[in-house]
Protein backbone atom coordinates (compact mmCIF):
# COMPACT_ATOMS: atom_id res chain seq x y z
CA UNK A 1 0.00 0.00 0.00
CA UNK A 2 1.36 3.58 -0.89
CA UNK A 3 -0.38 5.69 2.14
CA UNK A 4 1.69 5.40 5.49
CA UNK A 5 -0.47 4.73 8.84
CA UNK A 6 0.15 7.43 11.16
CA UNK A 7 0.42 7.30 14.86
CA UNK A 8 -3.36 8.26 15.35
CA UNK A 9 -4.88 5.76 12.67
CA UNK A 10 -2.52 2.87 14.43
CA UNK A 11 -3.80 3.69 17.75
CA UNK A 12 -7.15 3.45 16.24
CA UNK A 13 -6.82 0.30 14.79
CA UNK A 14 -5.22 -1.25 17.68
CA UNK A 15 -8.32 -0.16 20.09
CA UNK A 16 -10.78 -1.30 17.33
CA UNK A 17 -9.08 -5.02 17.01
CA UNK A 18 -8.95 -4.81 21.31
CA UNK A 19 -12.85 -4.00 21.35
CA UNK A 20 -14.02 -7.13 19.86
CA UNK A 21 -11.58 -9.08 22.47
CA UNK A 22 -8.43 -9.20 24.73
CA UNK A 23 -5.47 -10.12 22.71
CA UNK A 24 -2.19 -10.63 23.04
CA UNK A 25 0.84 -9.52 21.31
CA UNK A 26 1.65 -11.79 18.16
CA UNK A 27 -2.17 -12.00 17.29
CA UNK A 28 -2.93 -8.38 17.34
CA UNK A 29 0.53 -8.32 14.77
CA UNK A 30 -1.07 -10.75 12.81
CA UNK A 31 -4.72 -8.97 13.05
CA UNK A 32 -2.87 -6.08 11.95
CA UNK A 33 -0.90 -7.58 9.15
CA UNK A 34 -4.27 -8.11 7.46
CA UNK A 35 -4.43 -4.78 6.97
CA UNK A 36 -1.71 -3.12 6.91
CA UNK A 37 2.58 -3.20 6.89
CA UNK A 38 3.17 -3.42 10.51
CA UNK A 39 5.97 -5.06 12.35
CA UNK A 40 6.17 -5.97 16.04
CA UNK A 41 8.82 -3.57 16.74
CA UNK A 42 6.11 -0.74 15.71
CA UNK A 43 3.40 -1.89 17.11
CA UNK A 44 4.50 -2.75 21.02
CA UNK A 45 5.56 1.19 21.49
CA UNK A 46 1.83 2.41 20.27
CA UNK A 47 0.77 -1.06 22.84
CA UNK A 48 2.77 0.79 26.00
CA UNK A 49 1.75 4.11 24.62
CA UNK A 50 -1.87 3.27 24.89
CA UNK A 51 -1.51 1.76 28.15
CA UNK A 52 0.10 4.72 29.50
CA UNK A 53 -2.66 6.92 28.46
CA UNK A 54 -4.64 4.53 30.41
CA UNK A 55 -6.63 3.00 26.98
CA UNK A 56 -5.29 -0.38 27.51
CA UNK A 57 -4.42 -2.50 30.80
CA UNK A 58 -2.70 -5.99 30.51
CA UNK A 59 -2.57 -9.47 32.41
CA UNK A 60 -0.70 -12.50 32.03
CA UNK A 61 -2.27 -15.98 31.26
CA UNK A 62 -0.17 -18.93 31.82
CA UNK A 63 0.69 -20.56 28.29
CA UNK A 64 2.88 -23.62 27.71
CA UNK A 65 5.04 -22.56 30.80
CA UNK A 66 5.46 -19.15 30.18
CA UNK A 67 3.27 -16.16 30.70
CA UNK A 68 1.25 -14.36 27.64
CA UNK A 69 0.44 -10.43 28.43
CA UNK A 70 -2.75 -9.85 27.27
CA UNK A 71 -4.13 -6.31 26.47
CA UNK A 72 -7.99 -5.27 27.23
CA UNK A 73 -9.18 -2.06 26.13
CA UNK A 74 -10.41 0.06 29.14
CA UNK A 75 -13.76 2.24 29.35
CA UNK A 76 -11.37 5.55 28.26
CA UNK A 77 -9.89 3.36 25.27
CA UNK A 78 -13.57 2.74 24.64
CA UNK A 79 -14.41 6.15 24.54
CA UNK A 80 -11.20 7.19 22.64
CA UNK A 81 -12.07 4.48 19.82
CA UNK A 82 -15.70 6.32 19.73
CA UNK A 83 -13.58 9.33 19.44
CA UNK A 84 -11.55 7.88 16.75
CA UNK A 85 -14.19 6.35 14.73
CA UNK A 86 -16.10 9.55 14.08
CA UNK A 87 -13.12 11.62 13.04
CA UNK A 88 -12.45 9.20 11.04
CA UNK A 89 -16.08 9.24 9.53
CA UNK A 90 -15.58 13.02 8.46
CA UNK A 91 -12.01 12.05 7.35
CA UNK A 92 -12.52 9.67 4.93
CA UNK A 93 -15.57 11.42 3.16
CA UNK A 94 -13.43 14.27 2.91
CA UNK A 95 -10.76 12.35 1.60
CA UNK A 96 -13.46 10.33 -0.67
CA UNK A 97 -14.55 14.08 -1.81
CA UNK A 98 -11.17 14.88 -2.98
CA UNK A 99 -9.86 11.87 -4.60
CA UNK A 100 -13.22 10.27 -5.67
CA UNK A 101 -15.00 13.60 -6.75
CA UNK A 102 -17.59 12.97 -4.15
CA UNK A 103 -18.60 9.46 -5.87
CA UNK A 104 -18.00 7.14 -2.63
CA UNK A 105 -18.35 4.14 -4.32
CA UNK A 106 -14.93 3.74 -5.99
Amino acid sequence: MAFQVGSALLDACVLAVLSKEDTYGYILTQTMRDVTDISESTLYPVLRRLQKEGCLSTYDKPFQGRNRRYYTITESGRLKYEEYKKDWIVYKNQIDQLLCGGDKNE
